[in-house]
């Protein structure tokens, strides 16, 4: 394959739009709980701007969606990238005069953004060969390779940018590296969609989501990233209340954020190798072991290897969702499949941002690492069905 292949170019493309995409983002989860907190009238709310954030993008993955299929990918995601600039700014604001209303305002516009900038790795699908697909996905979500070693460095070396006023510096490098990307997208080249494919409505939204495929593929998607949520936006409130430093939070975060993005450069081939669903099989292990480890002590060690862990099963389920989700729907479908598979992921995800603070300030981090045992284990009882059914198909 070479630069010169337009599907190549464009994933390459997107890749970079990812990793600033995702850098900002990590940025934001690494400061916006503790920058919360500060601002908060009680520290029960200190993830209140991480679950209004989430719920922005669950209810933009839709109509961005949509939105994408009347004006084009690249229009779609320069949108997109504008209201996150805006909203960074408006964070830096809100952090100024201690507004936390305003704070939260800003986060749900970050995660508008959110919401166009996770569309990411269905615009190299679309343009991906079918034996390409699931690297294609997989190589735009490597570019949070670079987020994962740049996000938490920009926030240690920003937050302090405006001292004594802490992390409206964060907010400000947020505002660069998004800013960033429109010099990238001005260069993705997706056709628009035709007249005739947009007037093309396909199925019924409600027959496709019944399909096994959809159903397995969501499911899978929707655990891995609402868990995956539910334990990092507690993991800097938990390390905080047993004594550490802003500094080792955020060590511990980047390195989640590696084990996030660092499988994806061969997460495509190994669904190519040993299939999707064994994949995700292995994400679900990932997670039952990131537990157990939590439920071992609070040390740094203990903290850093479960997050690592974390990072890798959300990558095999992520990643596998996405490929599976593919399989279950037609060329004219796909944008009201992909935005509504988002929606439900990102619902789960919202859920898990709006209780995790909550279950961590009142009942403490073993039962935040408890309350998503019996999600990775339905996860896993669905795959070993799926795959059985698949089996029993092909035979």
């Amino acid at each position: 394959m070479s630069l010169r292949d337009p599907s190549v170019k464009n994933v390459t493309l997107l890749a970079i739009c990812q990793a600033l995409s995702m850098s900002g983002m990590i940025m934001n989860m690494t400061v916006t709980a503790l920058a919360g907190e500060t601002l908060a009238p009680d520290p029960a709310y200190a993830t209140l701007p991480l679950a209004f954030q989430f719920t922005a993008t669950m209810l933009t993955t839709m109509p961005a969606a949509l939105y994408m299929r009347h004006v084009g990918r690249r229009l779609g995601f320069v949108t997109g990238v504008l209201i996150g600039v805006t909203g960074a700014f408006v964070g830096v604001s809100a952090i100024f005069s201690g507004n936390f209303v305003l704070f939260c305002l800003a986060s749900m516009m970050i995660g508008s953004f959110q919401g166009f900038a996770v569309l990411y790795r269905y615009a190299a699908a679309d343009t991906a060969s079918d034996s390409f697909r699931p690297r294609a996905i997989s190589l735009v979500l490597a570019g949070g390779v670079v987020a994962a070693l740049l996000g938490p460095e920009l926030a240690k070396a920003s937050y302090d940018w405006f001292a004594p006023i802490m992390f409206a510096g964060s907010f400000v490098a947020i505002a660069a590296v998004q800013a960033l990307s429109l010099v990238f997208l001005a260069f993705v080249q997706i056709p628009r969609p035709s007249a005739a494919s947009r007037a093309e409505k396909g199925r019924p939204l409600l027959e496709i989501a019944r399909q096994p495929t959809f159903l397995v593929a969501v499911m899978g998607a929707m655990v891995g990233y609402g868990s995956m949520t539910f334990v990092m936006t507690a993991t800097p409130l938990a390390m905080e209340d047993c004594g550490f430093a802003f500094h080792d939070s955020a060590f511990v975060i980047q390195w989640h954020a590696v084990g996030m993005f660092a499988p994806s450069f061969f997460t495509g081939s190994l669904i190519n190798r040993f299939g999707v669903i064994r994949i995700m099989l292995t994400g679900v292990l990932a997670y039952l072991l990131c537990i157990a480890i939590n439920f071992s002590g609070i040390e740094l060690l203990q903290f850093f290897s479960a997050l690592v862990l974390l990072g890798i099963g959300w990558n095999f389920l992520f990643i596998g969702g996405t490929t599976l989700l593919t399989e279950s729907y037609r060329p004219a479908e796909r944008a009201k499949v992909q935005g509504f598979g988002d929606f439900l992921v990102f619902s789960a995800s919202t859920v898990a941002a709006f209780s995790s603070g909550y279950i961590n300030h009142n009942f403490g981090w073993q039962a935040v690492n408890l309350g998503i045992l019996p999600l990775a284990v339905a996860v896993g009882v669905a795959l070993i069905w799926y795959g059985s059914r698949r089996r029993a198909a092909a035979a």
